[in-house]
């Protein structure tokens, strides 16, 4: 994703360059360029939108929900591990802040999978780190989180570290994106005014 986004960043920028051809040869070429990039840019948008909002059902995935029984609100990660490579990370996701006594659900895709760990944070805290070994794929998983405990402090480690990437990448990827709408908004302005 961060190289679609790299490249609408450059072909916006192009393309408000070239809003200052006005006249001549190239002022058609210029103008068809930013409406392309213009419509390009929306529907990348669009489609990469609706798909992280859309609700992550995966066929053959195994449902994985997630209660929260401790009296604070706890930030939950998922983190999927690969079978034959012991402590190689495959996936990370987060589940998001789950209320006391409240649950949410994540799709796992555990094709080449068969442990996952769960990792809870109170602010910047990790205060709940467990593994989960899956020995029958078929059947949906209940963790309830009823204390604060930390199965392994060496895995919990990695795990704290593979989250911080996982984040960094999150917001280098915000920045991005909203660079790129910024571009976007000026030059649909650009091309939309009038004489």
């Amino acid at each position: 994703m961060v190289f679609i986004v790299l490249a609408i960043f450059w072909a916006l920028v192009i393309s408000l360059l070239l809003s200052k051809i006005k006249r001549g040869k190239g002022a058609e070429w210029a103008k068809l360029f930013r409406i392309v990039s213009i419509v390009f840019s929306i529907s990348i948008f669009t489609y990469w939108f609706i798909k992280k909002s859309s609700v992550g059902i995966v066929e053959n995935s195994l449902a994985l929900q997630v209660i929260n029984k401790i009296p604070q609100p706890l930030d939950f990660y998922v983190i999927t591990l690969n079978d034959s490579e012991v402590g190689k990370v495959i996936d990370t996701k987060h589940i998001g802040k789950v209320r006391p006594e409240y649950y949410r659900i994540e799709y796992l895709t555990m094709d080449k999978s068969d442990e996952y760990w769960i990792v809870g944070y109170l602010g910047k805290n990790l205060v709940y780190f467990s593994q989960h070994a899956l020995p029958n794929k078929n059947i949906d998983q209940i963790i309830e989180i009823r204390n604060y405990i930390n199965q392994s402090v060496k895995l919990s480690d990695l795990a704290k570290k593979q989250i911080e990437a996982y984040n960094y990448e999150n917001i280098k990827v915000g920045i991005w994106v909203t660079l790129d709408f910024l571009l976007l908004f000026l030059n649909l302005m650009l091309l939309m005014r009038r004489k």
